[in-house]
């Protein structure tokens, strides 16, 4: 009870300064040469948005939103194009709405090109649904797949439209089971490799036959793409926060913790899978070179479970469905924040009762859906394409994200601010920025070289670029229609938005709260 009282009396007294910190915002605000009031454009982006996601949600949404197609079904196809040292490699290299801040650190047409960018990404709704079909057909072709992408396509819009916190608490449950599943794999891995499951010990065998590497290090460089798609979904955490309960503390949290556990499960999944399977086994890949069978199943059959092999196409069923989930939420959060921004409709900005921006989500799906009747030709080549589009697109934002960052902290310091006062701080500043935003910059240039050797191929060339079109076209045609400058770093706006400290004064009495084993258990989950 008394500790309780103080808890009280900690808020109590934020709450009599809070005017003191406001006045003091609004006052800063003034010294920005902007053409908008800081606190009418704060309402309006918050307006009839609830935080409803907890530090538990935030936790699981960053690491189980990375967790999905890409690793169930990519990761094998990935193996047969570079060998296991090949894409173990790859994977390694490769290891928030920040079209808003684009917008507000760099340029206006910058914003407007890296939202809608990132909103064209909503087509892995399209990816992740065909996926679907393919892991449904391991068992039987019952009915088509563009059947079965619309039955799953109005089930995740359904589960959109209502309150964030019912999307949090689906995904929290939908994390844990990929995380147990890639625990249980490996688990799995390690007995295979080691001969306590199936009929050999393998342990490096397949590294010197058939080989560690295919095609040597443009094999290597050929899957950093794929091996990209795999990773994107992390930066969902930055989306959540507009939505999340003490966001100083939780996004922090969560962001530390993500990369480590990426590191834990995506590397040592791919290690494993490297040394049980073969670059050559034939279930790697269908004839089509299309990723027909989840490499996941194919280790559990090489352990003699067969029976497991089924439920872990069931698990990975429910994972790419979670993965779908999450990209309609991020699409349908970013065409809000676009709406917001003046650079989409109005109408996409309206939210119902819930909380939920139900236009955007609607006009999100109905987009998703139009991609997903490409898969009535074949879901195999369907998944094929939209893995290149969605690819691409993911690297164009994480370029503007590290671009942005070197934005942010530059003019932060040149208007004479301390870094100190910010809740988190990224390492190796600048060198992690500059040196992502080169990287994806590289990958996405350099990854469409196939189609250009032996000899010229024009299919394969605009599916390896066909994702750069969106970006430069929404960036040239906003730029010529609004005739838009880059901000100076002098009048980049701080104020608009910026959490207050009574509300860190919240987040920090919130914090006091959470018990040890609340403390503890932030390091596993």
């Amino acid at each position: 009870m008394f500790g309780r009282q103080k808890d009280l009396s900690e808020v109590d007294q934020a709450k009599e300064t809070y005017s003191e910190y406001d006045s003091e915002k609004i006052e800063a605000g003034r010294h920005q040469e902007s053409s908008y009031n800081p606190r009418e454009e704060e309402h309006d982006l918050q307006e009839g948005i609830r935080r409803g996601l907890s530090a538990r949600h935030i936790q699981m949404i960053s690491l189980g939103g990375a967790i999905g197609t890409g690793l169930f079904l990519n990761s094998g196809g990935n193996i047969a194009t570079a060998g296991p040292a090949g894409a173990l490699i790859a994977y390694c290299v490769i290891s928030g709405s920040f079209n808003h801040y684009g917008t507000r650190f760099v340029d206006p047409s910058f914003g407007f090109a890296l939202g809608w960018n990132y909103w064209f990404s909503s087509v892995t709704i399209a990816t992740e649904l065909a996926a679907a079909a393919t892991i449904i057909e391991y068992w039987k072709t019952v009915m088509p797949s563009a059947v079965w992408s619309t039955i799953f396509m109005l089930l995740i819009m359904s589960l959109n439209l209502i309150g964030v916190k019912f999307y949090g608490e689906m995904e929290y449950w939908f994390a844990m089971i990929k995380i147990l599943i890639v625990i249980v794999f490996i688990i799995i891995g390690i007995c295979v490799s080691t001969g306590g499951l199936g009929d050999q010990v393998i342990g490096f065998k397949y590294y010197h036959e058939p080989g560690a590497f295919v095609g040597g290090a443009v094999g290597t460089i050929s899957v950093l793409l794929s091996a990209g798609f795999s990773f994107q979904g992390t930066e969902v955490v930055g989306i959540t926060a507009g939505e999340a309960k003490n966001p100083t503390k939780t996004v922090p949290r969560a962001i530390r913790n993500t990369f480590w556990r990426i590191i834990i499960f995506y590397i040592c999944t791919i290690f494993l899978l490297g040394i049980c399977i073969p670059n050559d086994y034939p279930d790697l890949t269908g004839g089509d070179g299309s990723s027909a069978t989840a490499s996941f199943t194919i280790v559990f059959k090489l352990a003699g479970i067969e029976a497991g092999a089924d439920v872990i196409n069931a698990v990975i069923l429910t994972s790419v469905l979670s993965a779908a989930n999450s990209s309609v939420y991020t699409a349908s959060r970013t065409l809000l924040g676009l709406s917001r921004d003046n650079n989409a409709p109005a109408f996409l900005s309206r939210v119902n009762r819930f909380g939920s921006p139900y236009l955007a989500v609607i006009f999100s799906c109905v987009i998703g859906f139009a991609c997903v009747f490409v898969s009535i030709y074949s879901a195999s080549e369907a998944f094929v394409w939209f893995v290149s589009i969605t690819a691409v697109s993911g690297f164009i934002s994480w370029a503007g994200i590290g671009f942005v960052h070197v934005r942010f902290r530059r003019a932060y310091v040149r208007q004479g601010r301390d870094i100190k006062e910010l809740p988190y701080l990224a390492l190796a500043y600048p060198y992690t920025g500059i040196f992502s935003c080169a990287l994806c910059i590289l990958i996405v240039l350099g990854q469409g070289y196939g189609a250009f050797t032996p000899e010229f191929d024009a299919v394969t060339f605009v599916t390896n670029y066909i994702g750069l079109v969106p970006f430069f076209l929404c960036y040239v045609i906003h730029k010529i229609v609004r005739r838009t400058k880059v901000v100076p770093l002098d009048e980049v706006d701080f104020e608009t938005n910026r959490v207050s400290r009574f509300e860190v004064e919240q987040d920090e009495a919130e914090e006091k709260r959470r018990t040890i084993w609340q403390r503890i258990m932030d390091i596993f989950i």
